[in-house]
């Protein structure tokens, strides 16, 4: 399936029907008085997150939504039908914008969650309504409004507790493969992850978490360079980053500049992301000459009292000791006074550089 996290759509409510002009005649009542029944409401556009759902991609198929119009009143006093409401699944994790204000209408997290957004129009009353003691046989009835109408932007930012940042080809896709059941697409070269992929990490019967793996980053990402200016919004939502480098010596570059450079894109996109806590993990050690290189990491970062994790994605050396460490890390963020806490005291290492 097709990863969608950006489109923009067209929502109408239903219009309201008209109210009805009409009088009694029955066969003892030839003079009844008006009996004209009121329209009935438009129906209305609901948006409903649903948590089986990973994209937009349906929006792109159908991009105009119309909710039903409410029936016209009838005589003897029959009010018309209300329209039917038309409700469109989302993804958990959508927020939903104004296309012509930027107003930000929603934020879908939890499964179930609904929010209307074009509302009906209102049906019209009947005759029946303006009958006064001086105009006895009033032949004027109300239209119905019409429906809400608005052009929406639905973006999508997935619902991960941890996710994975990096240059591109560091072994983020692998380290997910080998912690999860996630599968996504592992190759020898740079951009082989086109969109992001979520995966359940569990620990215990009592501890598990979701991990994203997301498209590499490089320097320029928040400007656009690469996919990174697409994805970087997922990274928004999680409670806990872990930094994947590459210790292995062949990209001919420097990992703690790596570090640097990712960091200071994660800052450039949002200044929140910076003050994400992390965990940083030197990915390959089982490659030649991977362990000099990680020994010369982890004395530099280590100045800045940041801890480096030795591990293989692809061997499973030191994989899970990282993952207990994450767990660990992520269920104390996730107490309510240390999520409160966590911006505020999170002091980010790297711009002490």
């Amino acid at each position: 399936m097709k990863f969608v996290d950006e489109v923009e759509i067209y929502v109408r409510g239903g219009d309201g029907g008209r109210g009805c002009v009409s009088f009694c005649r029955e066969k003892y009542r030839p003079r009844g008085g008006p009996d004209g029944g009121d329209g009935g409401d438009g129906g209305d556009v609901v948006f409903v997150a649903d948590a089986g759902l990973s994209t937009l991609l349906d929006f792109r198929f159908q991009p105009h939504w119309r909710a039903g119009r409410g029936e016209h009143g009838r005589g003897k006093q029959q009010y018309g039908k209300r329209g039917e409401d038309v409700y469109a699944r989302v993804p958990c994790g959508t927020l939903v914008y104004d296309a012509d204000t930027g107003e930000l209408l929603a934020d879908l997290q939890q499964h179930g969650q609904q929010v209307v957004v074009a509302r009906g129009g209102r049906g019209g009353k009947g005759n029946m309504h303006f009958a006064t003691p001086t105009n006895q046989a009033p032949r004027y009835a109300q239209p119905g409004t019409p429906g809400e109408e608005r052009r929406l932007r639905l973006e999508l930012q997935l619902l991960a507790d941890v996710g994975l940042v990096g240059f591109p080809n560091v072994g983020k896709s692998s380290l997910l493969r080998r912690v999860s059941a996630a599968r996504p697409r592992v190759a020898d070269y740079p951009f082989t992850t086109l969109v992001p992929h979520l995966g359940v990490v569990r620990l215990d019967d009592d501890l598990s978490f979701v991990l994203a793996d997301l498209p590499g980053l490089i320097e320029g990402a928040h400007e656009g360079h690469g996919l990174g200016d697409r994805f970087l919004r997922h990274v928004s939502r999680t409670k806990l980053l872990v930094h994947v480098l590459d210790v292995s010596g062949l990209t001919g570059r420097d990992p703690v500049e790596d570090f640097d450079k990712i960091n200071h894109e994660l800052a450039a996109y949002d200044a929140r992301l910076a003050e994400k806590p992390q965990l940083v993990a030197a990915n390959k050690i089982d490659l030649t000459g991977a362990r000099e290189v990680f020994e010369e990491v982890k004395r530099r970062l280590g100045k800045r009292g940041i801890r480096v994790h030795a591990i293989s994605a692809a061997t499973g050396e030191g994989v899970w000791e990282l993952m207990r460490a994450v767990g660990q890390h992520w269920r104390e963020l996730s107490r309510p006074s240390a999520a409160a806490s966590a911006t505020a005291a999170h002091t980010p290492a790297w711009f002490e550089a």
